[in-house]
């Protein structure tokens, strides 16, 4: 097996490492953050996922970690790039992370490499650090596109039962030595040229979040003439050409991922010249879904001034602490600008929430997190959520009004214990 390295140990870098570690390669992890790195080495996973603890455990043997680009250089051939590109003030990726670690590589040149970019880069990223590396004169390093597709809270089946792999490169050898460490894997592999595996990444996103934002719309619709979302979803996806995926109403769209892959898609249009129409409305109703769950406190609680609402969950999504992008912290910027006050529970994302989610109280539980509360609003679905203590919470909260934003609970479980419920997109 192969001697790989990993530059940028965050959620895509370490799920990347440890998956190929899994598949029998050595593995060389590199980061600058010391501090991440030392704790890896003691085993402790800086990151919520779930297997992925375990699987570092088991493939600890395999997995070496370091603050040294040196040390990655001199022992693998082939380097994986998985450095953060969030969005910048304009929208566009920001790529100083990317481009940091090619200004680090004129030093590094000697040997045969592949360079593999698994962060998220505009199209046309690839062309131009190829184009950097044959003006430095570094043609022993060869570049290949290899975007990722994990989701959150499943990554580790994602990286090791992928729907496809998708590699793009200009040097043919260089794109069948990075498939090679995807053969054992009963996958497509789709090569081709570097634009097109870097537009690949960005057209599944945006058309993912298109179906989001397509159902909440239906949902929308749904409300004003008596339809249930829930079932015209169901109808919708019988249909082997639409599918039963993302179409789940609900209050948006999240994550480190969609909403910074739409906007870049949509300005990487905009740079061209093209005006991309579809991807404006994505955006503006996806952030428009969130207001419609504040008018529905509204409309049972008159205004929302000095009441208290509580929110059950806070990460953008279950089994997963990332707080990016998280439709909580629009909610909770909302409420508190229309003078309500904000509680909220979260499983798992408590303790990274005091970074992210400002004038909110933070509680330990449920029952904390609705007491005195005049309505709750489901906001990520939770399996803990399903089991809802109502009897006790009917005891706790001034009024007996839950908000469901994924349309998860049972309505009429919640109905029967004495509560007004409202989902998304039916009555």
């Amino acid at each position: 097996m192969s001697s790989v390295g990993i530059i940028g140990i965050g959620y895509v870098g370490l799920v990347t490492a440890t998956c190929l570690a899994e598949l029998g390669n050595d593995v060389v992890c590199m980061d600058i953050d010391a501090e991440k790195i030392a704790s890896l080495r003691e085993g402790k996973v800086p990151i919520f996922e779930p297997g992925l603890p375990e699987l570092v455990v088991k493939n600890r043997e395999r997995m070496h970690f370091t603050t040294s680009l040196d040390e990655i250089f001199e022992k693998c051939e082939i380097v994986f790039i998985a450095v953060d590109t969030p969005p910048s003030f304009t929208g566009d990726a920001d790529l100083s992370r990317v481009f940091a670690v090619i200004s680090a590589l004129p030093g590094l040149s000697s040997g045969q490499h592949i360079l593999v970019m698994k962060s998220t880069v505009p199209v046309g990223t690839g062309l131009k650090i190829s184009s950097e590396l044959a003006r430095q004169k570094m043609d022993n390093i060869a570049y290949v596109s290899n975007p990722e597709f994990l989701r959150e809270g499943s990554a580790i089946g994602d990286f090791l039962n992928p729907d496809r792999v998708v590699i793009g490169s200009r040097e043919p050898e260089a794109s069948e030595r990075v498939a090679a460490l995807y053969t054992r894997m009963k996958a497509p592999i789709l090569k081709t040229n570097i634009a097109t595996a870097e537009m690949i990444k960005y057209a599944s996103n945006a058309f993912l979040a298109t179906k989001i934002s397509f159902i909440n719309e239906i949902a929308n619709v749904c409300e004003e003439i008596g339809a249930d979302v829930t079932v015209v979803a169901e109808g919708m996806g019988y249909d082997a050409r639409i599918g039963k995926h993302f179409l789940q109403a609900g209050i948006g769209y999240g994550g480190s991922c969609f909403p910074k892959d739409v906007a870049a898609l949509k300005q990487i249009a905009g740079n061209s010249g093209y005006h991309f129409q579809l991807l404006t409305a994505v955006i503006e109703v996806n952030e428009l879904q969130k207001r419609r769950v504040v008018n529905k406190l509204k409309k049972h609680l008159g205004p929302l001034n000095d009441k208290t609402v509580a929110l059950l969950g806070l990460a953008f999504k279950p089994n997963t602490n990332d707080l990016r992008e998280a439709s909580s912290i629009v909610l909770a910027s909302r409420l508190l600008g229309d003078g309500a006050y904000v509680k909220a529970y979260d499983p798992v994302a408590i303790p990274d929430a005091a970074r992210s989610v400002r004038g909110v109280l933070l509680c330990d539980d449920v029952l904390t997190a609705v007491e005195n509360c005049d309505a709750a609003v489901l906001v990520t679905e939770w399996e803990e959520f399903a089991h809802l203590p109502l009897a006790e919470m009917k005891k706790r909260m001034r009024h007996h009004l839950i908000i469901d934003g994924r349309n998860f609970l049972n309505a009429e479980e919640i109905r029967a214990a004495g509560f007004t419920y409202e989902g998304i997109g039916h009555s």
